[in-house]
C-alpha cells in the first residue's frame, strides 16, 4: 500500500494504491480501524472502497491471499456534509440508450479500447436528508475515445455508423450504500462538447427521478488532458479544438452538483467517483 484518501465521511469512497492487489474484488479485505469496508472496484495497483457505517479514525489495513498490510498514517472519518443539493437535470442529448433494461451489465467496455476507468457513482435522496438510495436504477452512456456513441451513425451528426453495436452502455442497481459501479475506457470527446457521461436514474418502480451529466476537472494535470496526449492509448485528437466546461452550453449554469472527482493515472488507470442526489 503506496497511498490512500487522507478522509472522507461514511459511505464515500476512497481509492487505495499500491501494489499486489486482486483483480478479483472479493480476494481484497479492507479494513479502517478494524471494521470491514466494502471494495467497489479493483486493479492490481488500486481498490475503490466506501468508507463502512460505525468506521472510526484510524489505520487502513490491506489483505491479500492471507498476507496483511497496515497503513503507518491514520484515515481520518468525517462527518458528512450538512447541504443536501439536487444534482441539476441535464438533456439525455441526441444519443440516449434505445433500450437501457436490455443491457444490464457492469463492465460497459465491449470491444471498445483506451485508457481503463472505473465509474463509482453514489445515489442519495433529498427526500431523506440524503441518504443513500438503495434499489434504483441508474442506466449511464458514454462516447468511445473517438467520440462516437453505439446504437447511432450514418448521418450528418455522426457519421460513422455504429446503430447495431451497444458499447459503452450500462444498468446497474444500487446496492445499500446507495452505489453502483461500471468497468469502462476513459470518455474521448466531440466537437462543442467538454467530456461527459450521460447518466439516468430511475426509482426500483422504473419511474424517471432524474437525467443528467457527469463534468470531468480540467487543467494542464487533469485526466481529461493526460490521457487526450495519449496517443499509445489511440487518443489521436489531442485537445486542440477541445470545448472547456465554462464554455460547455450544458455546464456552464451547473458545474457545482455535476462535477465528479477522478483519480489514478494514465498507466494505471483512472477511477471516477460522484454523487447524484434525487428526490426520490
Amino acid at each position: 500500500m503506496t497511498s490512500f484518501t487522507a478522509s472522507g465521511a461514511v459511505g464515500s469512497s476512497i481509492v487505495i494504491t499500491g501494489t499486489n492487489f486482486s483483480t478479483a474484488v472479493s480476494d481484497n479485505t479492507v479494513t479502517i480501524n478494524g471494521i470491514t469496508a466494502t471494495v467497489t472496484s479493483a486493479t492490481t495497483t488500486q481498490l475503490v472502497v466506501t468508507v463502512p457505517s460505525g468506521a472510526t479514525s484510524g489505520a487502513i489495513s490491506v489483505t491479500v491471499n492471507g498476507v496483511t498490510v497496515t497503513s503507518t498514517s491514520s484515515f481520518t472519518v468525517t462527518t458528512a456534509s450538512a447541504s443536501c443539493t439536487s444534482t441539476d437535470s441535464e438533456t439525455a442529448g441526441p444519443f440516449p440508450t434505445k433500450s437501457p433494461s436490455d443491457l444490464v451489465k457492469s463492465d460497459i467496455r465491449s470491444d471498445r479500447t483506451g485508457v481503463a476507468f472505473s465509474i463509482v457513482i453514489t445515489i442519495e435522496n433529498k427526500n431523506n436528508s440524503c441518504s443513500p438510495l438503495e434499489g434504483a436504477l441508474v442506466d449511464i452512456w458514454h462516447c468511445d475515445k473517438d467520440g462516437y456513441y453505439s446504437e447511432y451513425g450514418g448521418t450528418s451528426m455522426q457519421t460513422v455508423d455504429y446503430t447495431s453495436v451497444h458499447f459503452l452502455r450500462g444498468r446497474q442497481t444500487t446496492d445499500s450504500d446507495g452505489k453502483v459501479a461500471f468497468t469502462s475506457i476513459f470518455p474521448g470527446w466531440y466537437q462543442s462538447r467538454a467530456t461527459h457521461i450521460h447518466v439516468h436514474v430511475y426509482n426500483a418502480a422504473g419511474t424517471s427521478l432524474l437525467v443528467t451529466q457527469i463534468a470531468f476537472p480540467e487543467g494542464s494535470d487533469s485526466a481529461v488532458a493526460l490521457v487526450n496526449a495519449s496517443t499509445a492509448n489511440g487518443y489521436t485528437k489531442g485537445m486542440s479544438g477541445y470545448t472547456y466546461n465554462a464554455s460547455d452550453t450544458v455546464f456552464t449554469d451547473s458545474l457545482d452538483t455535476e462535477l465528479a472527482t477522478v483519480t489514478g493515472s494514465v498507466a494505471d488507470g483512472y477511477v471516477l467517483t460522484h454523487t447524484i442526489v434525487v428526490s426520490a
